[in-house]
């Protein structure tokens, strides 16, 4: 039985890459389907195959179902981001 898809929540915190089985749940895919699916070639994201098993990119996923995480709240986010600390004299 497939487990109801995943909520917004469950989508934020995701880690980097997945099982295949808990990205078919979002897409409301069950397990065997998955699989076969994704031998096939034909998974609705793109699938990684490492060694005998299959991930999947959580932003792949997210970018596939349409899903932006939301934006952090005003207060959390960083005018410089990526930049240098300001390094400046004053005087």
């Amino acid at each position: 039985m497939v487990k109801p898809g995943l909520t917004p929540a469950e989508l934020r915190s995701l880690p980097v890459t997945i099982d295949l089985v808990t990205a078919g749940r979002a897409f409301g895919i069950g397990r065997t389907k998955a699989y076969q699916l994704a031998r096939t070639g034909d998974f609705p994201c793109r699938v990684l195959q490492v060694g005998q098993s299959y991930r999947v990119s959580t932003a792949d996923l997210q970018a596939t179902l349409g899903f932006s995480p939301q934006p952090p709240a005003s207060g959390d986010q960083c005018t410089n981001a990526g930049q240098p600390p300001n390094s400046e004299a004053e005087g």
